[in-house]
């Protein structure tokens, strides 16, 4: 069973991973558990507590942006296994520069096509199989 974190503030875009990501059991045959949190200091904890497999991670939120979230995941090497997908509206490379910096492992622009989030999970998530 694989772990999935979705991180954002906008419940349709959670909503629309979580859809997406239960795809990859009917598609994929990858099993997966998924948990969402609405803001970067919720995702955090989860991302404590859960240790995922895979997180999707939004920049812009309220209370920690997804930077910050991302710096702290990567602070501590219990998570440097975890695999960080930053979300942005903002496909300025100076933004990618910093999701990288920050420990950043892939990146989308929203609007996002699932086919692609699905197809990029399905790389991550199958690759120890």
């Amino acid at each position: 069973m694989k772990k999935i974190v979705i991180v954002d503030d906008e419940v349709h875009i959670r909503s629309l991973l979580e859809q997406t990501m239960e795809n990859l059991e009917y598609e994929l045959d990858i099993e997966v558990e998924v948990k969402q949190a609405e803001n970067g200091q919720v995702g955090l904890e989860l991302i404590t507590k859960e240790v995922p497999d895979l997180v999707f991670l939004d920049v812009m939120m309220p209370l920690m942006n997804g930077y910050d979230v991302c710096r702290m995941v990567r602070e501590n090497n219990e998570f440097k296994e975890v695999v960080i997908v930053m979300l942005t509206a903002k496909g300025q490379e100076t933004d990618k520069e910093k999701g990288f910096e920050h420990g950043v492992n892939y990146f989308m622009t929203k609007p996002f096509d699932p086919d692609e989030v699905l197809e990029l999970a399905g790389k991550i998530l199958g690759k120890e199989e």
